[in-house]
């Protein structure tokens, strides 16, 4: 067996990131305050090391051992398209944003830096959003934050739709250690697609000269050829799932636009059944101001699945099967299939918990990958780096 990885894990959820590092790390402490996250966190995972308490309450000696990595995925809510878009909110003074917990995680960072005890990797996950909220100042102040304690970083945003038929890009901001050189094969002098998308070219190019100095352009390699499963894997189009009546579906016909029934006689006249996401949005309409309105999207992924905190309708998906049009919501293990959960994931009992656990989680596979691409292979290279230092101290 290979090295054992040591991680600490901030806004755990339902131990989604757990889940995709997998067997190769070792949980030294995990957080979350929500009361329906950390019942599904010790369902799945148990509570040995799971802290309930508010980030802001945690401090630096709770935090037990020496990890390679602490990983924070906070609240999107703040910046997201669908939440109220305050941002992270300033890092002094109370909290002003539920996004804006990434403060105290940062300041556990910068007092474990104080004690020379910091993970030599720090991985934080949200909303692509969070590249351009505030204008970019939201993405400034947490890499001007990174640079003062002492890391280099960088970030790629990684669609889930590369790894499960769900449309879900995240971005992830990776940093080391400053000490720590660089592996050449790792990172490179320019972007590169698909990790370095233009929203994240205009955010780095907005740094200011001393953050720029310690960015680095990761290079995670190709993406997998081939997802893990397809919709056709996922999606149940058998008769005794719970589909709308006709009425029902005909109603949600009768709320579309000619331009998107144009899109359902496309998907009548395909050769083969055609699965895809319907949506509720409200739409402006003239003089008779906002009317909602039923769309569809049809693809190789669905939608992204959304926390209803964030104000989402239910995701619904369409079938079409010539002129056969079926209606339905989408159910909580096909949901937790499009996450790329397996069967013997514990979910909540109700529809609603269930989106709220799924809708805030990160899919486990792109961690996976992004664990064996660059976090593992960084975390075995600063542990050689740390004992060549040890030898030639020792020697010396």
């Amino acid at each position: 067996m290979g090295a054992i990885f040591k991680y600490y894990e901030f806004f755990a959820g339902a131990g989604m990131v757990r889940a995709g590092l997998g067997d190769s790390w070792q949980c030294l402490f995990a957080n979350d305050c929500d009361e329906l996250k950390q019942q599904s966190y010790a369902q799945n995972w148990g509570d040995e090391y799971l802290d309930r308490r508010d980030v802001a309450f945690v401090r630096a000696g709770d935090l037990q051992g020496l990890a390679d990595l602490a990983w924070a995925s906070f609240p999107c809510q703040d910046l997201s398209q669908a939440g109220a878009k305050l941002g992270i909110g300033a890092a002094e003074g109370d909290l002003a944003t539920r996004s804006g917990a990434v403060w105290p995680f940062l300041t556990l960072v910068r007092d474990l830096a104080a004690e020379d005890r910091h993970p030599i990797l720090l991985a934080l996950e949200n909303v692509v959003g969070l590249l351009n909220s505030n204008g970019g100042a939201d993405f400034r102040a947490i890499c001007a934050a990174l640079s003062e304690i002492g890391y280099r970083f960088g970030a790629v945003v990684a669609d889930a739709s590369h790894f499960v038929p769900q449309s879900r890009p995240r971005v992830f901001i990776i940093a080391i250690r400053r000490e720590v050189p660089l592996p050449v094969e790792l990172h490179r002098e320019f972007p590169a697609s698909p990790w370095h998308t233009q929203i994240l070219l205009r955010a780095r190019a907005s740094l200011p000269a001393v953050d720029a100095a310690n960015w680095v352009w990761w290079t995670p390699g190709d993406p997998p050829a081939n997802r893990e499963a397809s919709l056709v894997d996922i999606v149940e189009l058998g008769d005794d799932v719970g589909w709308n009546t006709e009425d029902a579906t005909n109603r949600l016909l009768g709320m579309m636009t000619e331009a998107t029934l144009s899109r359902l006689a496309e998907a009548k006249a395909a050769d083969r059944p055609k699965i895809g996401s319907l949506y509720l949005r409200m739409r402006p309409n003239g003089k008779d101001g906002n009317v909602q309105r039923a769309e569809i999207a049809f693809g190789e992924t669905l939608g992204c699945l959304r926390t209803p905190k964030g104000g989402a309708s239910r995701p619904r998906i369409i079938v079409v099967e010539g002129e056969r049009v079926r209606t339905r919501l989408l159910s909580a293990r096909e949901a937790a299939s499009l996450m790329g959960l397996d069967e013997s994931f514990v979910l909540p009992r109700t529809y609603h918990d269930c989106f709220r656990l799924i809708g805030d989680g990160v899919v486990p596979s792109v961690v996976r990958f992004l664990a064996g691409t660059l976090l593992e292979p960084l975390a075995a290279h600063a542990m050689a780096f740390v004992n060549r230092s040890s030898n030639q101290k020792e020697s010396a």
